[in-house]
């Protein structure tokens, strides 16, 4: 059973809902999904010990916010290379953040990304079943990248 880590930052509480949903989905899996907002992180150290992360940001006038920058900075200093990755988000106009976050995991950090891409949710859509259908699947999809 592989564990990941799913680390997010939500101001209106929409990306929260899809880090549950995504652990969920993980769990569905058989794997164990430890989820933490990323203002709980200080140390890079504290991302050690997982199998895969996949991080989750809003998009806030066209890119990530700040605190989410901040974050990545510190994962950067974590060795993160070859480790299974993903990225989601929720947007009510541009959803550029996520595709900031799975570009970085994939390109800077050297990380094994899913296929999907980043995942990207309309706000309106998250509290949904369709958004929940998303979620659960992303989840599931990081989880099967434990198995190859």
């Amino acid at each position: 059973m592989g564990k990941i880590l799913v680390c997010y930052f939500s101001r209106m509480g929409n990306t929260q809902q899809m880090a549950e949903y995504i652990a969920e989905g993980i769990r569905i899996s058989g794997h164990e999904a430890e989820l933490t907002k990323i203002s709980d992180i200080k140390s890079g150290k504290e991302l050690l010990g997982y199998d895969g992360y996949v991080f989750g940001a809003p998009t806030y006038h066209r890119t990530m916010p700040g605190i989410v920058e901040t974050f990545l900075f510190l994962a950067q200093k974590s060795n993160l290379h070859g480790k299974i990755g993903g990225a989601f988000g929720s947007y009510t106009h541009s959803g550029d953040a996520p595709k900031m976050i799975f570009d970085t995991m994939e390109h800077v950090f050297k990380m094994d990304v899913v296929n999907l891409g980043a995942l990207n949710l309309l706000e309106h859509l998250v509290g949904t079943r369709d958004g929940m259908k998303a979620c659960h699947d992303y989840g599931k999809t990081i989880a099967q990248k434990l198995k190859q």
